[in-house]
């Protein structure tokens, strides 16, 4: 071989040897792309306080996100029902639900496997109380809610809350009643929690007023949620540091089973006056008495500013409570108009109000009418 050539080759790979260096210290020194975290799944879970509007969660929703915690994600086969910004607005806030009729109807199961939550954030018992059920059975339902969390999730954290102050004008006992139930939650909660499934109690009763920080004796108004917001945000904080998201396998089982107590159909959906659809449906039911549920959306292209319902009661049937709507009965004739904070409805938007009733369940079910303001 001659030297020439030789000496051509080791030019060349003189030539290479810097830009080797240089890919080799771009290798050491720039990091590989970091892998999307995996969201904590986070369950509000309720009556009407959590779900509508339950606007505290919008608070609570973007306080997280202002705060750098981005990779949680709120979950629940409900949506969200106003508040008037930006959130994520799934949860599990049912009108008008009793906990122990969710516990004794077995519809949690459901609800978990179709969102598979990580932690659940729990204000419930308002209408137990109301309903004059003993503390030591609302306190029972918690426990079987509790098992059926762990059954879905054996690493479950629940956070569970001493329930707002109540003080309606058709209920004067009612504000000593939730006294006493919160009086059992501490020890309840100290009883049932465990290592890997820990149970928090946070307290949403201290501080608030039923005065100032309700419009009706029982539902939060803008200072309410506010303060619902600022108890909850430390320990759900706490509970994201301590909580590892798991599976998202999306499960195949029916997101919502039927409750035994309900006969009757729910209705198809009717556009009526700009856009506006209601839906009927019973959400329970018991001799001489029923829950009904009534979902309004706005199913029109353009926002409306409020909507009327109207459906028709047999003999018999009488209203005799309601929420999330101002509902009035003339003969068998029910008509509910929205409350303040719902009546504005963007395209696709829905809101449910609800209603406890004397009488048989309607079969068949009404004919709902909705229209829009």
């Amino acid at each position: 071989m001659s030297r020439n050539p030789l000496r051509a080759a080791l030019t060349a790979l003189a030539a290479l040897l810097p830009v080797l260096a240089l890919g080799l210290a771009l290798t050491a020194t720039t990091p590989p792309a970091a892998a999307a975290a995996t969201p904590v799944r986070v369950m509000p879970l309720g009556d009407s306080i959590t779900g509508s509007p339950g606007c505290w969660r919008a608070l609570l929703w973007n306080r997280l996100q202002s705060t750098g915690h981005t990779d949680v994600d709120f979950v629940g086969t409900l949506g969200p029902q106003g508040s008037g910004v930006p959130y994520d607005g799934d949860n599990e806030g049912h009108g008008g639900y009793l906990a122990t009729n969710v516990a004794n109807q077995n519809l949690l199961p459901g609800w978990l496997s179709a969102t598979r939550p990580d932690v659940v954030l729990m204000h419930f018992g308002t209408n137990d109380v109301w309903s004059n059920i003993a503390p030591a059975t609302i306190l029972a339902a918690y426990s079987k809610l509790v098992d059926q969390m762990r059954a879905a999730n054996p690493a479950m954290t629940v956070l569970v809350a001493k329930i707002i102050p109540m003080n309606p004008a058709s209920c004067p006992e009612c504000g000593q009643r939730t006294v006493a139930l919160n009086s059992l939650i501490d020890g309840w909660a100290a009883g049932k929690t465990t290592a890997a499934s820990p149970i928090v109690v946070v307290d949403q009763w201290t501080g608030f007023s039923t005065a100032t920080d309700t419009y009706d004796g029982v539902h939060p108004n803008a200072a309410g949620d506010q303060k619902m917001s600022d108890r909850w945000y430390p320990a759900l904080v706490a509970a994201l540091g301590r909580t590892t998201p798991g599976p998202t396998t999306s499960p195949t089982v029916s997101p919502t089973p039927s409750p035994t107590t309900s006969p009757s159909p729910t209705t198809s959906p009717t556009p009526t006056a700009g856009g506006c659809t209601a839906t009927w449906r019973v959400a329970g039911q018991w001799p001489g008495g029923f829950q009904g549920e009534v979902t309004v959306r706005n199913g029109g292209a353009a926002p409306i500013a409020g909507w009327t319902v109207r459906f028709p009661l047999s003999a018999g049937q009488r209203i005799s409570q309601a929420w999330s709507a101002d509902v009035t009965q003339s003969g068998t004739t029910v008509t509910a108009r929205n409350a303040s904070w719902n009546g504005a409805l963007a395209p696709a938007a829905q809101t449910t109000f609800g209603f406890l009733a004397d009488g048989a369940v309607p079969s068949p079910a009404p004919a709902v009418t909705c229209a829009a303001n």
